[in-house]
């Protein structure tokens, strides 16, 4: 049982993790809680569907995986529409609003930007659940009762790629460097050289892309629904809070306990109370310690 809990946990957390790193960067970067985040997820999943059925998709698959080479193809360039898609929509609507620096506005903004995204996917696909491939997902054996399917074996691993080069990239490179300094101190980092410009538009390339990842990865384990980031969302900003707003490794951390307490809950209050566990969770930390994980004071 304990053995399951963990595989399901770890698996679901991944894909929350890689969601909140967005989440994590936009608020560490630009102070305000984007929820039209959610919604890039929901975006990158349908656009992976869309592409993977225009490149005949549909009845291929990969070993003992449910889908094919499409698919992969598919998730590729959901990333790069989704992560378009978000830097569009800063250019748009967040870049004129933060002219007038107040927070409160841009949230609101964000939440406007959540609906009219959701109800453009409703509109266009309707309500109804999409699923990747209807193929029956096998599980194997992994040994001390824990048993898994391959995909989610494949979804566990390719998270964790994405957020280890993450991490690589933040840590060594000079964007990344360039990415710190300026959420650490915009007007400083201005003051270095620094291009503040092209930070904020690559910190919504790589939100919007991680997200559209996470919506993927989602959709090849479960369904894809109008309403999956907005269900999301709440777990994202719950991960984010855990380890630290503005902290990457926080953020990843933050959603390997959030994804492994929502499995654990289960089994002991039921599948219709794991929706409140991100919410407890993020309660219980805010009251402890308001900081996060690995958050500083100033955060």
């Amino acid at each position: 049982m304990i053995g399951q809990i963990l595989v399901d946990g770890v698996t679901s957390g991944a894909m929350i993790a890689l969601g909140a790193i967005g989440v994590t960067l936009t608020y560490g970067l630009l102070r305000f809680a984007n929820f039209a985040h959610g919604e890039f997820a929901t975006w990158g999943a349908y656009a992976a569907m869309v592409i993977a059925a225009a490149l005949g998709g549909a009845g291929q698959t990969i070993g003992d995986l449910t889908f094919g080479w499409p698919l992969v193809v598919a998730l590729l360039g959901a990333v790069v529409l989704t992560a378009l898609l978000a830097a569009a929509l800063d250019w748009v609507l967040f870049r004129r609003l933060r002219r007038h620096g107040n927070a409160i506005v841009l949230v609101i903004a964000s939440f406007g930007a959540s609906l009219a995204l959701r109800s453009a996917l409703e509109f266009g696909f309707g309500p109804e659940p999409y699923y990747y491939s209807r193929d029956i997902a096998m599980t194997v054996r992994l040994g001390l009762g824990m048993r898994a399917t391959w995909d989610q074996m494949l979804v566990l691993v390719g998270a964790l790629a994405l957020m280890a080069a993450t991490t690589a990239m933040l840590r060594y490179s000079a964007l990344g460097r360039a990415l710190r300094a300026t959420s650490e101190n915009p007007d400083l980092a201005r003051l270095a050289g620094i291009d503040v410009a092209r930070v904020v538009r690559v910190t919504w390339l790589l939100g919007g892309g991680m997200a559209a990842a996470a919506g993927v990865f989602l959709g090849i384990t479960v369904q894809l629904r109008p309403t999956m980031g907005f269900e999301l969302l709440l777990p994202l900003f719950a991960a984010a809070i855990l380890g630290g707003i503005g902290s990457v490794p926080g953020a990843m951390a933050g959603g390997l306990v959030i994804g492994i307490a929502e499995a654990a809950s289960v089994p002991i209050a039921g599948a219709q109370y794991r929706a409140a566990v991100a919410f407890v969770v993020m309660l219980a930390m805010l009251l402890a310690r308001p900081r996060g994980l690995f958050g500083t004071r100033d955060t």
